[in-house]
């Protein structure tokens, strides 16, 4: 069987995410997303388990894909799942160059695992979780770019904000 993994941060998952997950699970048997519960690099407004189950909620249309946390290096979470391939979207020209980076280490790191890009549908092309956090935690703005229960949870978060300062 042919395990793919589209791993992330997904904080919080976007119609993009669900956009690639969707082409994703016509290709393979099985797709994992891969939810990092690591980020050096990220500070996340929603912890692990919620940005999880965030995903588990909107997935029910797909009948080969889960959704799972892990940490550490992807190359070693893939090792231990067996999973043969990792899913990408790419939105723009400027994303290539650092997922080509990252999927050279992982090749480095693993030369069995592939990696494989795909792109969402065009009216995603401008879609990102940073940006989908800026618009709702400082405005609490419906955009129709994130699933229902997202825009609750980034409404809350956003609400609870104000009550913080």
């Amino acid at each position: 069987m042919k395990t793919a993994i589209y791993p992330g941060t997904f904080d919080p998952v976007t119609y993009g995410h669900l956009d690639v997950l969707e082409r994703a699970s016509k290709i393979f048997e099985h797709v994992i997303v891969a939810v990092s519960s690591d980020s050096l690099n990220k500070k996340t407004a929603f912890d692990c388990k919620t940005r999880v189950n965030l995903i588990q909620e909107n997935i029910a249309q797909f009948n080969n894909v889960s959704v799972e946390s892990f940490e550490g290096l992807l190359v070693d979470y893939a090792k231990k799942i067996s999973a043969s391939v990792v899913v990408r979207g790419l939105r723009a020209v400027s994303d290539f160059e650092f997922e080509f980076q990252m999927a050279q280490m992982n090749r480095h790191l693993d030369s069995v695992l592939e990696t494989i890009f795909l792109m969402p549908n065009e009216k995603y092309f401008y879609t990102s979780s940073s940006l989908i956090k800026q618009v709702h935690l400082f405005g609490d703005r419906e955009t129709g770019l994130v699933p229902t229960n997202v825009s609750q949870a980034l409404s809350e978060l956003s609400q609870k904000r104000l009550f913080d300062k």
